[in-house]
């Protein structure tokens, strides 16, 4: 069988800004992406159905041989899920109500998806789904500890030097890692620490706590999980129930909470995001598939950041503010909740944040971290630009 998870149409959309560089599959929740996930349960090597622009970075592979099967890029996989798609005969499928969770079919999902879904209701247990910015960090919890089950079942952590303070029995350590006088509290939540990442001296942690690859912790910090730091990051500082999905930089004192930040970020020193507001009522966001704000139903909501975007030293961001693609925020006081791609400037107001000059940039970050910002990459940037040029 080949396998494609593909991006449900609606969900992209309220998944942007974070789905305007990424096929949804490839968010990061837990420790590992969607489609890592659902690679490693299942064994199989796995394709993704998404926007055109996107499809050289992540390209499409549809067997005329084998049969299709066709995965809802927004779900999380369990082992029981796995199971029941692998039996999937040809023209047959799995749904959850309203939700499409897997079919059979020669048809691209892409061109022929509609509400209308035919399939056997999921008598299992309930799925985890990716449906809004919210749900990354909301379900971050449950993600992170069943990732930590998957990855670390029948595994030894490598050993961890006695300068540490370590509470409860859930803790794991790749091979390469380094962490010194660390106090990592795991009687709240498992912790996982990546290979050769690294917790300096004096940090203070409590799991759920996810330290992917080369990721770093700066001295001191202060984490409250469930929160997940992705690879090649660097956090200092403050932060609460948060997700980095990679290659992001949150590198000094200032408090994040509630939050998600996407790849090739940058928070200044002494940004601070408010996930509180003041009259304790819940928290709306923008929402760019109605462009309106919606409630997200939640009293702590922080900032959610779209790839590639910076903010000076002294940021602030007000309860649910929503930053796009490529934008460049800086100045005193609260930048407006809702920033637009490409946008340079803060609460004094905006211009566009040109072409050449966000390429200029993104090729030294690129370089910082020895890898290439190349013509596909330019591609997407450039194919974001003109989307959201209005």
């Amino acid at each position: 069988m080949n396998y494609i998870l593909f991006d449900e149409p609606q969900t992209r959309e309220y998944l942007l800004p974070f789905t305007f560089t990424r096929p949804v599959s490839e968010i990061r929740i837990g420790i590992i992406t969607i489609q890592e996930k659902w690679e490693k349960i299942s064994g199989e090597k796995i394709s993704v159905a998404t926007e055109n622009y996107l499809a050289k970075k992540y390209p499409l592979v549809i067997s005329k041989k084998e049969d299709n099967i066709w995965i809802n890029g927004s779900i999380l996989p369990t082992a029981e899920l796995v199971k029941a798609i692998k039996a999937l005969k040809k023209g047959e499928g799995i749904k959850s109500g309203d939700t499409l969770i897997a079919i059979n079919t020669e048809k691209e999902i892409l061109k022929n998806f509609s509400g209308k879904i035919k399939g056997n209701e999921w008598k299992g247990k309930p799925v985890l789904k990716v449906n809004r910015l919210w749900d990354i960090f909301s379900l971050n919890g449950e993600a992170l500890e069943l990732d930590f089950n998957f990855l670390t079942k029948g595994r030894k952590s490598a050993p961890v030097s006695k300068t540490n303070t370590l509470l409860g029995n859930k803790i794991f350590v790749e091979k390469g890692a380094k962490l010194e006088c660390a106090i990592l509290n795991s009687t709240t939540g498992p912790i996982y620490i990546g290979k050769d990442a690294e917790i300096m001296e004096g940090s203070v942690i409590r799991g759920p706590f996810a330290l992917c690859e080369e990721a770093t912790i700066k001295a001191g910090a202060k984490i409250y999980g469930p929160t997940t730091i992705g690879p090649h990051s660097k956090v200092g500082g403050e932060v609460s129930n948060s997700v980095i999905f990679g290659y992001s930089n949150k590198g000094h004192d200032g408090f994040m909470g509630n939050s998600v930040i996407g790849e090739w970020c940058n928070l200044g020193a002494d940004t601070n995001t408010s996930n509180l507001k003041n009259n304790y009522s819940t928290v709306s966001v923008y929402d760019y598939s109605s462009k309106e704000m919606v409630s997200t139903g939640l009293t702590f909501c922080g900032l959610m950041m779209g790839d590639h975007s910076k903010c000076s030293i002294n940021t602030m961001f007000n309860t649910g503010t929503v930053v796009g693609v490529c934008a460049n925020i800086f100045g005193g006081d609260f930048p407006p909740k809702h920033i637009p791609s490409f946008s340079w400037g803060g609460a004094n107001g905006f211009t566009v944040y040109e072409l050449d000059k966000a390429f200029e940039t993104a090729r030294r970050v690129f370089e910082r971290r020895h890898k290439r910002f190349d013509n596909t990459e330019k591609a997407i940037l450039e194919k974001v630009f003109s989307s959201t040029r209005e």
